[in-house]
């Protein structure tokens, strides 16, 4: 599955929290100056930024597995907690 998200926070910041959310759970597969790489028994999530629109990050998240399997599960949850970072106010809902 393939997920987008644009945001205002900056693309280090981005990947410093993919580091952290990811890196507890999975093993760290691969990093270059703009993507993170993660991979485990429940699959593989790849997470990469690039500067949009100025003052803009776009973020792709991508896993190897079906829509609604754990690791797919995670890669929207990270997406909230990037939401959140955006804007603190913003209320996580879903059970993923």
């Amino acid at each position: 599955m393939k997920y987008f998200h644009r945001t205002t926070v900056p693309s280090d910041r981005v990947l410093e929290q993919a580091k952290q959310f990811f890196g507890g759970r999975l093993t760290a597969a691969g990093e270059g100056p703009r993507s993170r790489a993660f991979s485990g028994p429940i699959g593989e999530v790849r997470v990469s930024v690039e500067a949009e629109g100025g003052h803009y990050t776009l973020i792709r998240v991508g896993t190897d597995q079906v829509g609604e399997s754990e690791i797919d599960k995670l890669a929207k949850r990270f997406l909230t907690v990037v939401h959140t970072l955006a804007d603190p106010a913003h209320v996580v809902r879903g059970a993923y």
